[in-house]
Formats: C-alpha cells, structure tokens, sequence
C-alpha cells in the first residue's frame, strides 16, 4: 500500500501528530511549530552520511547510515507509536525526500498510517513566507518605555481581540534589559515559525494588535514585510508620566539581580555616558530602582521619539493622557476616529 504524500497546506490540515526525523540541530533551528523531534540520524551520523554521499555516492551514504544507526531502529518505531494518535501520524524531513521515506516505512511496519510532505519542511518555510505577504490590519500599541503596552495587549487578548505578541514568542522584552528573567530565545527562523502559527489562527477580515517594535528583538528579527506593514499602519500612542512608567518599570525588574541589571546599564554606555552609567549603576546596587529608571527613561525616550519621527505623523493616535492601562478607553478612542 503506497504511503500518502500531501502537500504542505493539506499536510497542515490532517489532525494528527506531526513527527520531524531530522537531526536534534536542524529541529532546533527551526521546526513546524508543534513538531515532535525524533531524528532518524543525530548530528554525527548525518555529518557523516553527507560526507559518504559526497564522496561515494547514494548506496553508500544508506548502508552507512544504516550500519550506525541500527541499534536505534526500535527506539525510533517505539516513539512513533507512542506519539501517535489513533495510529496516526504525519512525517517530514528536510526535502521530503530519503529521511522521511524510511522513518513513514518503519511506521508502516509497526502498523502505523504515516502522511508525508511533499517538498519536506524547505516547503513549509516558502509558505510561512508567502504567509507574511497578505494584507494584515495591524493596529499597533505605542507609547514611550515602561508605557505598559504589553499589559495592553495581554488584556485584548482576554478580551477575545486578536493579538500578535511578537516579545512574547521571542522570549525578550526589547530593551537591553528584556532578556532578564526570560527563558532562552528561538532562532529568527523558528520566531517566524511562530509568528506564522498565530497569525494562521487570525481572522484576516479583523484587526491584529501587535505591540510596536525595533525589527528586531533581542536576537530575532520580525520578517520585513511584517515589520514594514507595522511601520505603514496606525500607531496608537499610549501618553503615560514618566512616574508611573518608573513604577510600572521598578514592579518589573526590581526582582532581577542587581549586578546583572548593573552589568545590563554598561553595555550601553557609550550612548548614556560615563559619568551617566555609573550614576545609575551606583542607584541600582544601592536598591533605589526608581531613581535608576527614570534616569533610563530620559535616554530611552529620546531614543524612541526619533523612532517615532521616522513615521507618517498622521497615521499617528495620540490618547489622551491616561494614569493607567484601561483596554475600554483604548477600543473607544479607537471606535471613535476609526
């Protein structure tokens, strides 16, 4: 009985657990969102069958591969089984080609009903960046640092509005200081895998709220024809005092270790200055956060309003000034210019 292939959207659609057979670097680079990782081949035996397969051709690349990877075989066949779902089970490698070909043989053999795709998952990067194409309605939160805007999004999202939370697949909150007390940060190309995963979950005849940002974030870089349609849509600015923004600032990283904030404070100190940086550090180490942050504040303010200036001014909101978050008054405004 021959083995379904499926192309990626269809591939997408089957409910079912999807397994990806290549090695633990190349899932950790980047996977379908979701995937399971049971490589066919780790990282040394793939090293080595390329080299094979190079060298002296297809034949020989599969018996090597095979000779050092037999004594894995029934492990592999007995985590297919067991991540099944009513013996089902989707399969991909690299270019749906000999990794994915073997590991849907061996489901068979273990009474399994594999599906593979087609073109593997170098087919499913050229639909996440097709997907980045379409015409988002993006309505994107502004507002100076410490403005709450996460907090913004977070409420929407409780809401039932759509909310594409770019910090928050990255794992980093955008400043120098955003990685602190955040776990390890994706790759770029897996942050696209998820940026794709929420947005395949929107409405596109509806609004998404996005959180304005830098292209990148941390280490990850928002795709460009995201970040460029984020630049054209209507930005909503959040006019919130600096004192609260201090507070609200204070509340969020007054739990962090204070060397590591200090040492945070030194990686940018040729834009703050010397005398500047070791004012701040001094605050910090002696526990008075506030007093650190808005002397922060003055210089990351200044940086966001040149960012500001790059816009069209009239596709710039300007809220009045609010004391706290309040989601009602936000969709309001909005409703009322809209």
């Amino acid at each position: 009985m021959e083995i379904p292939v499926k192309n990626i959207e269809n591939f997408l659609r089957i409910d079912a657990p999807c397994v990806d057979v290549r090695s633990p670097s190349e899932y950790t680079h980047g996977h379908i969102p979701d995937a399971i990782n049971i490589p066919l081949l780790d990282d040394e035996v793939r090293k080595q069958v390329g080299i094979a397969f190079v060298q002296q051709g297809r034949v020989s690349a599969v018996k090597i591969g095979i000779s050092l990877t037999s004594y894995w075989l029934p492990v592999i066949i007995d985590e297919m089984i067991r991540v099944s779902l009513d013996r089902q089970l989707k399969i991909y490698c690299w270019r749906g080609g000999m990794r994915s070909a073997a590991a849907a043989f061996l489901a068979r053999l273990a009474g399994l009903n594999p599906v593979l795709l087609v073109g593997g998952y170098k087919s499913f990067r050229r639909y996440v960046h097709q997907s980045f194409i379409f015409p988002w309605k993006f309505i994107v939160i502004g507002g100076m640092t410490g403005s709450g805007k996460t907090e913004l999004l977070f409420r929407l999202a409780e809401m039932h509005h759509q909310v594409l939370d770019l910090e928050g697949l990255a794992n980093h909150k955008g400043s120098v200081f955003g990685g602190l007390m955040q776990p390890p940060q994706p790759t770029t190309e897996q942050f696209e895998n998820l940026i794709w995963q929420q947005l395949s979950s929107f409405n596109p005849q509806f609004p998404v709220w996005v959180e304005d940002e830098s292209i990148s974030i941390g280490r990850c870089f928002i795709p460009k024809p995201i970040f460029d349609r984020m630049q054209a849509s209507p930005l909503i600015f959040l006019d919130i005092p600096s004192e609260q923004r201090a507070e609200r600032l204070t509340k969020e990283y007054g739990q962090a270790n204070p060397e590591e904030l200090a040492a945070m404070v030194w990686k940018i100190r040729k834009r703050l200055g010397l005398q500047q940086t070791q004012t701040i550090t001094q605050l910090i180490l002696q526990y008075r956060f506030k007093e650190a942050c808005l002397m922060i504040l003055q210089f990351y303010d200044k940086a966001y309003s040149i960012g500001l200036s790059r816009r069209d001014p009239h596709s710039i909101i300007y809220l009045p000034t609010l004391e706290k978050i309040d989601p009602d008054k936000v969709l309001n405004f909005v409703d009322k210019i809209s």
